[in-house]
């Protein structure tokens, strides 16, 4: 198989993966919104949000690390997977001891408990990283697919079953750590590699010299984000703390279903591909025009039908959080950007850059903070939406040097898409002003903005459709 069709194929097992996720976790979403308060989903926010700033440490550096480098071999991987796991013990245990001044802070002691077993999906990842890493590297990606799968399915029967037997918070906590389990267990049962007695100090400083930039870079953006829900949670209420996290859930896993995909698959092929800038930079604008071309239109739908999806898959009880959701669509429609121009920098050896960018980000995106959360929620969402989009200048702008694709060129590149969807979002957005009830609306428009889409794509023969249309039919036709 040839590099091309090799992407081709990795991409759609991970788009496939991401989009078997998507459905059941947004079926488990709805059902558990159904049964539990919204105060609820405020109070696990809290406990997430700490948790995924500390799985930086496990996802982020060390693994992007053994992607990018050329020879990577068993000493590489079983060095970086020791470290991993005594790393992530250590971040357990300071979770555990830290647990109680944390629901101090809070004032709500009944997080200590949540927090300590939560906190074992750090341990978890720590034993799930490397074999991450080995499969990506080697272009393994059908393996995410049944493991991902099977992780989510299993977690989604037993959160569901708590919460309908009443136990509250704990079916979120036992759904989100069972979900990690089982997709590791998966992995090590799938995956051939497994570490071997043998470790290197030399290897380790190596790959963390090359890692601890992306780490950090990841930790700013990661911290920055969960800090508008510490912020919240601490200003305002639970409620208004679920409202917003549920405004951002629906886009958010559209987008990831979509542009991880793209992230996962893009950084290992780019860094084969690090010492040709022209090959590079084709791969890079066509990923750009590829994903926005896939995503935009996700977004701009889900903005237009935002009202009546709520209201008829979470009750009234939710409606507050349309607004949120509405303009996280907007945030998140041009996040392929930063995905693809920010793999090019890590791909070809530049993490220097790259921390270089998230520290010119966050004192921007700070400053943006502190402003605006003395209003309201509202304006916090609306100052995150301003600061998305400098972040897409600020990423793009070293690209211009080191890839010769400057930001004028992105955007064009992004025109069409971004246009065709603001067209079908346009012709479909009278429906919602009807009588009808909210089904029949969806029902309408869902259908209606495809056709108006993939037509409109048709009749200005757009590249990007082509693209897609001739990739699906040669793997179709190999298979």
């Amino acid at each position: 198989m040839d590099k091309k069709q090799s992407v081709i194929t990795n991409f759609i097992w991970r788009l496939m993966e991401r989009g078997g996720t998507y459905v059941m976790n947004f079926i488990v979403s709805i059902v558990l919104a159904r049964l539990l308060e919204p105060s609820l989903y405020g109070s696990i926010a809290l406990v997430t949000a700490i948790t995924t700033i500390l799985q930086v440490f496990v996802d982020s550096g060390m693994a992007n690390s053994l992607i990018q480098k050329k020879d990577t071999d068993d000493l590489d991987y079983s060095s970086v997977f020791y470290f991993n796991l005594v790393f992530c013990l250590v971040l357990y245990l300071g979770l555990f001891l830290a647990a109680p001044m944390i629901g101090r802070i809070y004032h709500d002691e009944s997080l200590v408990p949540v927090i300590r077993v939560l906190g074992l999906t750090i341990v978890v990842s720590g034993v799930k990283n490397v074999q991450q890493a080995y499969v990506a590297k080697t272009m393994q990606f059908r393996r995410f697919f049944f493991a991902t799968l099977g992780g989510t399915i299993f977690s989604a029967i037993v959160g569901i079953t708590l919460a309908y037997l009443g136990y509250g918070v704990w079916a979120l906590v036992f759904q989100q750590l069972l979900n990690v389990t089982v997709n590791t267990a998966i992995l090590w049962l799938t995956v051939g590699w497994r570490p071997k007695r043998m470790f290197s100090w030399e290897r380790l400083r190596g790959l963390i010299s090359y890692g601890w930039k992306l780490l950090v870079s990841q930790l700013l953006d990661t911290a920055y984000l969960k800090l508008y829900q510490f912020i919240i949670g601490l200003r305002y209420s639970t409620d208004d703390l679920a409202f917003f996290n549920r405004g951002d859930q629906f886009p958010n896993l559209i987008m990831e279903n979509t542009n991880a995909s793209l992230d996962s698959v893009l950084l290992p092929v780019l860094s084969s591909e690090q010492d040709d800038r022209d090959r590079v930079r084709e791969m890079t604008r066509r990923a750009i025009r590829v994903s926005t071309y896939v995503l935009m239109p996700l977004m701009a739908g889900l903005a237009v039908c935002a009202e009546p999806l709520v209201r008829l898959l979470l009750t009234e009880k939710w409606l507050p959080c349309v607004p949120y959701m509405q303009l996280f669509c907007l945030y998140y429609a041009f996040w392929p950007l930063h995905t693809a121009n920010l793999n090019a920098i890590k791909a070809t050896g530049h993490s220097g850059i790259f921390l270089y960018l998230e520290i010119i980000k966050k004192v921007l995106e700070t400053a943006v903070l502190l402003i605006t959360m003395r209003y309201s929620v509202m304006a916090i969402t609306l100052g995150l939406l301003f600061s998305g989009f400098a972040s897409v200048i600020i990423n793009a702008w070293p690209n211009k040097k080191l890839l010769n694709y400057s930001i004028p060129q992105q955007l064009r590149d992004t025109a069409p898409a971004l246009l065709l969807s603001l067209a079908m979002a346009a012709l479909i957005l009278p429906v919602t002003w009807t009588g009808l009830s909210d089904l029949v609306k969806l029902l309408i428009m869902v259908p209606a903005g495809a056709l108006v889409y993939v037509g409109g794509s048709v009749l200005f023969r757009l590249d990007s459709f082509q693209y897609i249309w001739d990739s699906v039919r040669k793997l179709l036709h190999r298979q």
